[in-house]
């Protein structure tokens, strides 16, 4: 945003990061293994190429000196307050401001707010009874302790998303005994991930323009698997009939492998992906134990078949507080009203960018524009697109600010509940894509190109458009 807000010649902006770093979700993961799932040459700005990608999936270390070097190239670094948190906003509609308010209690007044939060910033901890009770070494994945050696140690992991299948494979090359607490079994399909040779980074640093077609390749590739996550049809069981053939060539134990099979259909919950994780979980140091958690004990855990699992240390890969996006900043538009009470029934969103009632406030990433199927970047270069059309609308009209009507916003959620409904996403099954009602908040309902398509320009009759006043 800040890239494209100085490309357009705006250069009155901050960034606030509450962390000391730049990078988001790459900063704060740095667990071993950390690696992106969508395809390097993809998952990088499409203005800011880079041919030296080391790897088909770059790990965190890689994603992390791009995201700080494009930053410095062009000149957003100095743009930004590390270690600067915001506690919440208010829009003062008489001045046709934002009041935004800090966690040192500093309040800064601005025209226009976006928020870049994520959607997987901020780690959830489960309300484990005896957590507190544990005398040994524990921590989030997503505050992992690189400080403390798991050589030779009993490690107990809990949870087995998209992060723990990273560094289950890492932990269990070192430590003595590694015990997985499996509350419900993942789908994992394949990687094939692989190095690019000195070769092939000099053709591509060489011939920008064979860089940017292998970009389009993976593009059209990943796009395609959208059809994988209608309720049915071809795509829906070809891609199930692939991941199970997956499953019993990697695990040949046929117990372990009832553990590891699913009880819902492919694509509910997010499909991880991974060349090693399913290697790991047959070696003889490692258990998978599906019976729930009754206690953690001090030096343990107790699951409900009354067995006690010794640990040294406990490792929560337990995921993020996932729907409640903007929390815990507090929102307040106009007239006072709060974001959260808005979204009592379920984070939404026109087009996941603006909400009614809260002028001059944009969101990347916001409700409903996840993906199962593709890059992030992308979606977030779109809404980019359309926020910064929409402020420099702001700026050319003269206008005091915009606000999305109600009735676009109810008629554009509207139509994407009803796509979503007939989705893998709205199928029987828990998952951080939906609130605990069932009502999916987190995913796009489409295929990429059809959100392109939409945030390409904004529509201003779907604003309500307030003058300067005099």
């Amino acid at each position: 945003m800040g890239i494209q807000l100085k490309k357009a010649g705006i250069e009155s902006f901050t960034i606030f990061e509450k962390s000391e770093r730049v990078g988001g979700t790459w900063w704060e993961n740095q667990y071993p293994g950390a690696a992106c799932d969508v395809p390097s040459h993809f998952y990088c700005y499409s203005f800011e190429p880079n041919p030296d990608w080391s790897r088909k999936f770059s790990p965190q270390p890689e994603i992390q000196r791009y995201l700080e070097r494009t930053a410095d190239k062009y000149g957003i670094t100095p743009h930004i307050r590390f270690g600067t948190e915001i506690a919440g906003a208010s829009f003062d509609e008489r001045a046709a401001k934002w009041r935004v308010r800090t966690k040192q209690g500093e309040e800064i007044v601005v025209d226009v707010l976006v928020s870049g939060t994520g959607q997987l910033n901020r780690p959830f901890v489960p309300d484990l009874p005896g957590l507190a009770d544990f005398e040994g070494k524990q921590f989030h994945s997503a505050r992992w302790d690189a400080s403390h050696d798991l050589t030779g140690k009993n490690v107990v992991v809990i949870g087995n998303g998209a992060s723990a299948i990273q560094f289950i494979p890492k932990v269990a090359a070192v430590a003595k005994k590694l015990t997985i607490l499996q509350r419900s079994a993942n789908w994992v399909v394949p990687r094939g991930d692989y190095a690019y040779s000195e070769r092939a980074k000099k053709l591509f640093r060489a011939l920008p323009f064979v860089t940017r077609l292998y970009r389009y390749f993976f593009y059209w590739q990943l796009e395609k698997n959208y059809m994988a996550f209608a309720r049915e049809g071809y795509w829906a069981r070809w891609f199930h009939k692939g991941a199970s053939m997956y499953l019993e060539a990697a695990v040949p134990d046929p117990e372990m492998r009832k553990k590891l099979t699913p009880d819902y259909r492919i694509g509910c919950k997010r499909i991880l992906i991974d060349d090693d994780f399913y290697p790991a979980l047959t070696r003889p140091n490692v258990e998978v134990v599906t019976s729930p958690i009754q206690r953690i004990v001090r030096d343990g855990v107790v699951t409900a078949d009354g067995v006690h699992h010794p640990a040294d240390t406990l490792i929560l890969a337990t995921g993020f507080r996932a729907t409640s996006f903007l929390a815990p900043m507090q929102i307040e538009g106009l007239g006072g009203q709060k974001l959260e009470e808005v979204w009592r029934g379920g984070a939404e969103a026109h087009l996941g960018l603006t909400v009614a009632g809260f002028p001059n406030f944009f969101m990347m990433y916001g409700p409903n524009t996840n993906l199962g199927h593709n890059s992030i970047i992308f979606m977030i270069e779109c809404q980019v697109n359309y926020a910064l059309r929409c402020i420099q609308e702001l700026a050319g009209r003269g206008l005091a600010y915009l606000d999305v009507k109600p009735e676009a916003m109810r008629k554009y959620n509207e139509d994407v509940q009803a796509e979503l409904a007939k989705s893998a996403w709205a199928a029987g099954c828990k998952s951080w894509y939906k609130t605990a009602s069932g009502k999916v908040t987190n995913n796009w309902s489409n295929f990429t190109v059809a959100y392109w398509w939409r945030t390409r320009r904004p529509d201003l009759s779907q604003f309500n458009l307030m003058p300067r006043r005099a």
